[in-house]
């Protein structure tokens, strides 16, 4: 499993670009972003080299900051192997909440981001289709608070 911050954001005139400012001047890299936003909120979805180290810089700076524990899938990066992993994950009866995708650096895979509601079961249904599972410490610094 993988920790993954979700921040949460005001609809307001540059709010993305403080939190990115923010964690920048920090020195922390993010090593994936997604956002998703409403009306009234957005909802910036990372990953990043220290998470703890930046959940604590985003609270202390008003950002209102949850860690959520995601799977990693590494894939190659060809068409088609988001499909492979989507399609196992659905004949198994394993509900998808939600997916992105980033390239490693230095490297010809993919990492397909998943949010799913049985994650124990999900990694056993990749496991057996072959398709393995990154720790976190193959993509960050597994930092303590």
């Amino acid at each position: 499993m993988v920790e993954q911050l979700s921040v949460f954001l005001a609809n307001e005139h540059g709010r993305l670009a403080r939190m990115c400012r923010l964690l920048g001047n920090c020195g922390l890299n993010m090593h994936s972003l997604v956002v998703a936003d409403t009306a009234e909120y957005g909802v910036a979805r990372v990953i990043c080299d220290r998470p703890h180290a930046a959940r604590g810089v985003l609270e202390r700076e008003g950002f209102a900051v949850s860690v959520t524990h995601v799977l990693a899938a590494q894939v190659p990066d060809r068409p088609g192997a988001l499909a492979d992993v989507l399609e196992s994950l659905d004949a198994a009866g394993i509900n998808l909440e939600y997916v992105y995708c980033f390239l490693k650096p230095d490297s010809s895979t993919a990492v397909d981001i998943l949010r799913v509601e049985d994650a124990e079961h999900a990694t056993e249904v990749l496991t057996a289709a072959g398709i393995g599972l990154l720790h976190a410490s193959e993509i960050y610094d597994p930092d303590e608070i």
